[in-house]
């Protein structure tokens, strides 16, 4: 069987996207893994599938699925490029607020052109039990013993977990051995996505990304959600903020609790193929 896909990306965080308007959804996690193999596959951060809603108020539902086969419950890059591919499709037209399920619950999108869109992405959790995250009440600043050393972090959800270090200096070579540790620590039940953010003024961001599935990425906009969401919370950052990631910049807005938070950015199209769909693992 061919499947035909479309190769997208939002500041560099890559994606295969899928047509699943009129056919079911049916690769397993072996497949997944082959198409997102960079050598022998198509390569990708997130598979997206386009699928029909699941609910009364939304016009479609999108499927999200990491390089490792594993399910996941947002993805703010993604979400973008799934806007763009519907607006390229015909189904979305410039400057509409529409609905969209993802499979952590309705997103609301809208168009600013053709590949530029801005996505309210709900408002940042911060209750332990709903991250989830073992701690006792919800807090600005959590200890996390990691590699023999005790790290101050903000854990917060933004549709999937996240762990937010702020740090002075984003090259920093122990970075690398504390992302994937921070993704898989035990305190995080479902593990997370680790940022690591550095703070250039109130209004600006540097920020790296370990994702939970995925590995180093060159962008999350969960990630930049998140981070700019604990450190708002902290009154460190203002209500809108620049995240540089190393695939580009998106903006960043949340007044603070009780309102939402809302991400912009790019959506871009790579190339449109087709991939023949190995046999289902035994």
């Amino acid at each position: 069987m061919q499947l035909r896909f479309s190769k997208m990306h939002g500041i560099g965080n890559d994606f295969v996207v899928l047509d699943c308007r009129q056919r079911a959804f049916a690769l397993d996690a072996a497949q997944i893994r082959a198409l997102a193999d960079r050598h022998t596959g198509v390569g990708f951060d997130q598979l997206l599938s386009v699928e029909p809603a699941r609910s009364p108020g939304a016009a479609f539902y999108y499927g999200i699925w990491n390089a490792d086969g594993t399910p996941s419950g947002q993805c703010g890059n993604g979400v973008r490029c799934v806007a763009a591919w519907l607006h390229r499709a015909g189904a979305l037209a410039i400057g509409a607020d529409v609905t969209i399920e993802s499979p952590s619950g309705p997103v609301t999108v809208r168009l600013l052109g053709a590949n530029e869109v801005t996505v309210d992405m709900g408002e940042p959790v911060f209750e332990p039990k709903r991250i989830p995250f073992a701690a006792d009440a919800a807090a600005d600043h959590y200890e996390l013993a990691v590699a023999g050393a005790t790290l101050d972090i903000g854990a917060v959800s933004m549709g999937n977990p996240h762990a937010v270090v702020a740090v002075d200096d984003l090259a920093d070579p122990a970075l690398l051995q504390l992302g994937p540790l921070l993704t898989n620590h035990p305190r995080f039940a479902l593990g997370a996505n680790a940022g690591f953010v550095q703070q250039m003024d109130r209004g600006r961001l540097r920020l790296r990304v370990h994702e939970r599935g995925a590995g180093w990425t060159l962008a999350c906009g969960t990630g930049a959600c998140a981070a700019m969401a604990v450190l708002r919370r902290r009154g460190e950052v203002d209500a809108a903020v620049a995240v540089e990631l190393p695939g580009g910049t998106l903006r960043i807005d949340w007044a603070g609790p009780g309102h939402t938070l809302w991400m912009t950015g790019p959506a871009a199209f790579a190339f449109e193929g087709e991939w023949p769909v190995p046999a289902a693992a035994a």
